[in-house]
C-alpha cells in the first residue's frame, strides 16, 4: 500500500464536473479561508470507501498523502489516521497523534479538521493531561486552522463529561477575528449545554454581551425559543 496507489483510486473515482462546485462551497477563491485548495471531485461515501481499502496504510505513506495538494487526498488521509487510531494501542496512537501534530500545515480547511481533530489530538490529550497545555498554545495560533484544532479538540472531553476545558477555550476566544473560530466555539458550547445545561446557561449569562453573534446563535440553538429570545434580546 503506498501514497500513489490511494491517489490513482481516488482520481479514478473522482467526478471533475463537481470539482468546481467545491471550489466555491469551501471559498477556495483569493482571500477567501480556503485559498489555493484544490479538488477533484469526490463525494464523502467515494473518500469513505477509499480509506476502507486503505487502512492499513504504512503512516510513512499518510504522511505522503497527507501533504498532497488535492484536498480529498488530505481527507483521506486524516480519516485513515482516525481509523488507524480508534484500533491502536498505546504506542501506535502516540505515532499517529505526533504524525498528526506535525500534519497541521495540511490539515487545513473545516472539514479536516471536524472530521479528525477531536479523535485523534482530542482524545490523545483528554488520555495524557500532562498535555494539555498544547491545546491552550493552538488556540493562540495565528494561523485559523491551528485554533480551530484546538477548539474541536475539546470536544473529546465534552463527550467524557468533562466540561471545563471547553468553557475556558471558548472564554479565551470570545474576541477572536475569524467567524470559522466563531462557528466552532458556539457548536462546543451547544454540545457543552447537551450534557449539563447549567453549565451553558451560566456561560450565557456571563459572556452573552461579549460574544460574536454567529457564536450566540450556534451555541443557543438548541434552547427552548423563550431562552434562545431572551439571550438574543440580551445581545441586541
Amino acid at each position: 500500500m503506498t501514497a500513489i496507489n490511494v491517489l490513482k483510486q481516488l482520481e479514478e473515482l473522482a467526478e471533475p464536473r463537481k470539482a468546481n462546485l467545491y471550489q466555491r462551497f469551501f471559498k477556495t477563491g483569493k482571500g477567501q479561508y480556503g485559498e489555493g485548495d484544490r479538488f477533484i471531485g469526490l463525494t464523502n461515501p467515494k473518500i469513505h470507501a477509499v480509506v476502507k481499502e486503505f487502512k492499513k496504510l504504512p503512516l510513512t505513506e499518510i504522511s505522503k498523502l497527507v501533504q498532497n495538494h488535492f484536498h480529498e487526498a488530505r481527507v483521506t488521509a486524516a480519516l485513515i489516521m482516525v481509523e488507524q487510531y480508534r484500533k491502536a494501542n498505546d504506542k501506535t496512537k502516540a505515532d499517529i497523534f505526533n504524525l498528526y501534530c506535525q500534519s497541521f500545515k495540511f490539515i487545513n480547511n473545516w472539514d479536516i479538521v471536524d472530521l479528525s481533530a477531536y479523535k485523534i489530538t482530542g482524545d490523545y490529550i483528554y488520555n495524557h493531561p500532562n498535555l494539555l497545555p498544547k491545546i491552550y498554545t493552538w488556540i493562540k495560533s495565528k494561523d485559523l486552522w491551528t485554533r480551530r484544532i484546538g477548539v474541536m479538540s475539546t470536544f473529546a472531553f465534552i463527550r467524557n463529561c468533562d466540561l471545563g476545558l471547553t468553557i475556558d477555550v471558548c472564554q479565551q476566544l470570545l474576541n477572536d477575528p475569524h467567524d470559522l473560530i466563531h462557528k466552532a466555539t458556539g457548536w462546543m458550547l451547544r454540545e457543552v449545554g447537551k450534557r449539563d445545561l447549567s453549565v451553558l446557561i451560566k456561560f450565557l449569562d456571563k459572556y452573552t454581551a461579549q460574544m460574536p453573534r454567529i457564536m450566540l446563535r450556534y451555541a443557543i440553538e438548541k434552547l427552548p425559543e423563550n431562552k434562545r429570545r431572551f439571550y438574543l434580546e440580551k445581545k441586541n
